[in-house]
């Protein structure tokens, strides 16, 4: 059996001792600066040399990070966070803009392999053109003010029933049967929000202002433009997007209207409210696949042991060396996440279970990233693990879908097995529509910089409206509805970070479609896209998976068609 001990790469270049602080790492900039390269030999040894140095920052970088998200309380993991982010990160970023010139004036660059370094190389060169000193110290601001959503959302806690909860614990209340207790949950949860609701208005105003510096000092017109280059999208455009979200509201707005409507009638209501959208419309208990952490990734390894016993044993290996935290608890950061340890080759998983079904599909999503940290962590370089997220989430969003195949390993009463999946697939097709709404509403906001807070305001509301408002009758509920986009931290934390997940929810049917029909096929088209990192466009890898790279109408509408002929088996 493959060992469960995670044994690091030897380093060949820096010591395996190196303190991560700028005096011990500046001596290594400054060689690989000038370093004399002779002939193509000697450029692979220094790629390879600067790659094991940035794998070393992007790791301690990366645990820092971690450890402040697990406790967003320790002043001491904070600070420890800010000193990465105020004192190495901008001393870096000049020698990574110095390295990259080195690189693309070095005489040896065009006898490398094309094929090969193509994505890489093409990466350098937008990087050079975007780069600008004065953005240093501003990249750096943006860096702590971005933090500071972490702590004003991991210090939320409700109070229900005498006993206080976090959000996300507060949020298993929304699915109980009895519409008294959703709505008191609901309401506590949302009165909680909107504490604080003017301290993210202003936190955000803040970011905005920052981000449209960058922007205009980089030689853009506006941030959104600026974007789209630092996150080389290349294979597509603004137009593209704005013709993705005309296909959701054409194609998945009706379907889901129609869902709400079955909903509507089967809990015996005159309009549906927010806290009515998230019960069982057959009037049974919410689903309840685990008990506790601990178990939550036990029966994961088994539903991925399932599929492949490569899937399983990367998430053994995870539990075996502590790469997990997975409860809910007071002073814990939002959300959940893979972070991708860049020497060790194997990732951390955080989120935050409350016991839910959610939860299950969280787990299978970060396990997605999770394998691909895995499958790729072999490649020569660490560039070549640097995913776009339109491949990245297309891993996580595959694998919520593959995995349905083996989830009896967390519902032995089969009616609950099928509650499960079709939960599953009306999530598929409910991300959608928010995922086109958050998406529109960030080319808004940073293509009107000047905008106010109540033009903001206006504007999402507006934005959201076609998109059917979660279809939900807000009626009274005016305050809630207008500052629902606060609850995504990407908008916050990685912005235009978004429409990747509608993106990747389109291929993932496609990939899930494939395993349909033949799954050992499907299967193994799947890892092989993961195990090219990116050192292939997004067209080759989602090509490899043997799916389109395509998010027009038609091919939404075909896809939705596919999803709606399975949750009808499933009825």
């Amino acid at each position: 059996m493959e060992s469960l001990k995670i044994v690091k790469k030897t380093r060949n270049y820096i010591p395996e001792d190196l303190e991560i602080t700028w005096e011990s790492l500046e001596p290594l900039f400054e060689e690989l600066k000038h370093r004399e390269i002779r002939l193509l030999p000697g450029l692979e040894q220094w790629l390879e040399d600067r790659s094991e140095l940035e794998a070393a920052l992007e790791e301690d970088f990366a645990w820092r990070y971690i450890r402040m998200t697990c406790d967003t309380t320790n002043e001491a993991l904070v600070t420890s966070f800010r000193y990465f982010a105020t004192e190495i990160e901008p001393k870096v970023a000049p020698y990574t803009n110095d390295l990259n010139k080195k690189f693309i004036a070095c005489p040896y660059t065009g006898e490398l392999d094309k094929e090969k370094y193509f994505v890489y190389t093409r990466s350098i060169k937008k990087a050079l053109e975007l780069f600008r000193e004065e953005n240093i110290p501003l990249m750096t601001e943006i860096q702590v003010e971005q933090q500071k959503y972490q702590a004003i959302s991991g210090a939320m806690s409700v109070e229900i029933n005498g006993k206080e909860y976090t959000l996300e614990q507060a949020s298993v209340f929304l699915k109980d049967p009895d519409r008294s207790v959703r709505q008191q949950a609901w309401e506590a949860i949302t009165a909680r929000r909107l504490k604080d609701k003017d301290q993210l208005n202003d936190l955000f105003n803040t970011l905005l202002k920052l981000r449209h510096q960058v922007a205009r000092n980089a030689g853009f017109e506006n941030f959104r433009d600026y974007m789209f280059q630092a996150l080389g999208r290349f294979d597509y455009t603004p137009h593209d997007c704005y013709k993705f979200h005309e296909a959701i509201e054409l194609e998945i707005v009706p379907i889901l209207r129609e869902q709400a409507e079955h909903r509507r009638g089967s809990l015996g209501l005159d309009v549906l409210k927010p806290w009515d959208m998230d019960a069982d419309t057959s009037g049974k208990p919410a689903l309840k696949p685990f008990n506790g952490g601990a178990e939550l990734i036990e029966k994961s390894i088994a539903c991925f042991s399932g599929l492949h016993p490569y899937i399983g044993d990367r998430l053994r290996i995870m539990q075996a060396n502590g790469l997990f935290d997975v409860e809910s608890r007071k002073g814990k950061a939002p959300g959940g996440y893979n972070y991708p340890l860049a020497e060790t080759g194997a990732p951390f998983i955080f989120m935050n279970s409350a016991n839910t079904f959610r939860d299950l599909t969280t787990m299978v999503h970060e396990g997605g990233h999770a394998v691909h940290t895995f499958i790729s962590a072999d490649l020569q370089l660490n560039d070549f693990k640097h995913l776009p997220s339109e491949v990245a989430e297309l891993a996580s969003m595959s694998m919520e879908l593959i995995s349905m195949d083996k989830w009896n390993v967390f519902f032995a009463n089969p009616e609950d097995l099928k509650r499960a999946k079709r939960d599953q697939l009306r999530d598929v097709l409910k991300t959608l529509p928010w995922v086109a709404v958050v998406d529109q509403f960030q080319h808004w906001i940073y293509t009107n910089p000047g905008h106010t807070t109540e033009q903001r305001t206006e504007a999402w509301k507006q934005i959201f409206e076609p998109f059917g408002h979660n279809f939900t009758n807000w009626d009274g509920l005016e305050e809630p509805l207008e500052n629902l986009w606060q609850k995504q931290l990407h908008i916050f934390e990685v912005p235009f970070y978004y429409i990747e997940y509608g993106i990747a929810q389109l291929g993932a049917i496609a990939v899930w479609k494939n395993y349909h029909e033949n799954a050992k096929e499907g299967l193994e088209k799947y890892l092989a896209a993961l195990k090219l990192g990116y050192t292939k466009t997004i067209k080759e890898i989602y090509e490899t998976a043997g799916i389109e790279f395509n998010f027009s109408a038609d091919y939404v509408h075909a896809l939705a068609a596919f999803i709606k002929e399975e949750l009808e088996k499933l009825e």
